[in-house]
């Protein structure tokens, strides 16, 4: 969901040419084994970030490109490098958000301090290597926040896999090696054992939605998909707040940050001790429950509950966010971040602007000819509208409300919206439309409709589609 607001400054390095040319680097450097490090990110009033290490463990066969080793997007709250120690020579970075670096921007951090672990997954180095982890300060710029050597022949560095006895992991979609594709795992939550068979229809079911939406779906024969089986002892997942209380493979549960509908796993050792299981870069986990919810975190997690009547458009939303970092684009839903301030500098997340120089718009190569730079809607019309669906929202959840009854609210909701955007002058055009990435003022989105703003059937944008392409680029060559 929430992701922070502010310009990249990309990352160049001489020697990235090298690293994305063929497997020789790669065989120089690497094994095909995964490795992963675990740390622990801290911080709280004090505004001070400590990160620690836990333990650094084979992951598995490495399943990420063997030549696009060098991440060229600028994209991501965080990035991590990998240095060969002896030379110096950059081996391999990637960008990415985190739950720590959503927490950051509620008010709990304000008076309490949390912890949240984290991990960096990159090819198994022959070599000592020197990792670096930055995070993007409000200026634009990058501060390294940790720092740390390891040496992958030590003997506190487990490279044995792990193993996985019960684990029952399937192919969905199979289009050719790992290294040559995106790999996309869908993981059971709150299933058990005698419900597997309805996660494989729920897999069935959903999928498609994703693979219905360019550019995904010209470009379905650059992803496998697996699933992986994970019996839960009940039914169901953890919803504190309705005072349902369990425990599930991956601890996934609703509430985060007391958002009734954000849905993700703080454990995220659980999570990657049981992904392990299968060659992986991107996780969306299907939560078996019909309350509305979901939450993606850009190269982090997805999820989606499978059986509210929005759960295919919770799916390939949130997706979105985990594959290709694109800000949430609604302005009038409540959410647990603190808001009212638009950013000073041009945001990082690709689908969103500050407009501070209208006639070089970020996606500028994109405008529809004759089209104005901000572009006019009837965005009074509109708030008002979605404030009155915003308190019936409320209310549902207050009194603990059937789920067909907040299916019926956003059904209606969705065909006045459909309606609506349909009619404004510059309908589906792409130029700058105030209200995006939860600030009514002072940031625009490209078109006045898209996934990423309403759960309208108009598929993505756009400026959202050209993101999710050089996403698939990245990975699948």
């Amino acid at each position: 969901m929430r992701t922070v607001f502010v310009l990249f400054c990309v990352l160049a390095a001489a020697s990235s040419g090298a690293l994305q040319q063929n497997d020789t680097f790669y065989d120089a450097r690497f094994t095909r084994d995964t490795m992963r490090i675990d740390y622990f990110h801290t911080g709280g009033p004090d505004a001070r970030e400590t990160v620690s290490l836990d333990r650094v463990v084979n992951d598995g066969p490495w399943a990420g490109s063997r030549t696009q080793l060098v991440d060229p997007t600028g994209l991501g709250h965080y990035r991590f490098e990998a240095r060969d120690t002896a030379s110096g020579a950059l081996l391999y970075t990637r960008g990415f958000s985190s739950v720590y670096g959503e927490w950051e921007t509620t008010a709990e951090r304000k008076t309490a301090y949390r912890t949240f672990h984290e991990s960096l997954r990159l090819p198994w180095p022959r070599q000592p290597i020197s990792i670096l982890l930055e995070k993007r300060q409000g200026d634009g710029s990058f501060a390294t926040v940790w720092s740390t050597e390891i040496d992958p022949t030590s003997r506190f560095v487990n490279r044995a896999p792990l193993a996985h006895p019960a684990a029952r992991v399937w192919p969905v979609i199979e289009s050719g090696a790992p290294a040559e594709k995106v790999d996309v795992l869908i993981i059971a939550e709150g299933y058990t054992a005698a419900e597997m068979p309805k996660f494989r229809r729920d897999v069935q079911r959903l999928l498609p939605s994703l693979f219905a939406e360019e550019p995904f779906k010209s470009r379905r024969s650059d992803f496998n998909v697996r699933a992986l089986e994970l019996p839960a002892t009940e039914s169901g997942v953890n919803r504190p707040n309705a005072g349902l209380f369990r425990r599930t493979p991956v601890s996934t549960e609703y509430n985060i940050f007391d958002s009734e509908r954000y849905v993700l796993t703080l454990d995220n050792r659980a999570l990657r001790e049981a992904a392990s299981a299968a060659p992986y870069e991107f996780i969306e986990i299907l939560v078996n429950e019909n309350t509305y919810g979901g939450g993606g975190i850009f190269n982090a997690q997805a999820t989606a509950s499978v059986d509210s009547a929005f759960s295919a458009y919770v799916f390939v939303h949130e997706f979105g966010h985990h594959f290709a970092a694109l800000a949430d684009e609604y302005y009038t839903s409540d959410v647990a971040y603190e808001i009212g301030a638009p950013p000073k500098v041009e945001p990082w997340e690709p689908n969103v602007t500050a407009l501070h120089d209208p006639a070089h718009v970020k996606w500028a190569d994109l405008v529809t000819p004759g089209t104005p730079v901000p572009t006019p809607w009837d965005k009074a019309a509109f708030e008002a509208h979605t404030r009155g669906i915003q308190e019936r929202r409320r209310a549902i959840r207050a009194r603990n409300a059937p789920e067909r009854e907040m299916d019926a609210l956003f059904r209606e909701q969705m065909e006045w919206a459909l309606t609506f955007l349909r009619s404004m002058k510059y309908s589906g055009r792409v130029g700058a439309f105030e209200g995006a990435a939860y600030e009514a003022r002072g940031l625009y989105r490209p078109e006045a409709d898209c996934l990423m703003f309403t759960r309208d059937p108009v598929g993505f944008c756009r400026v959202c589609r050209r993101a999710i392409s050089r996403i698939i680029d990245l990975y699948a060559k």
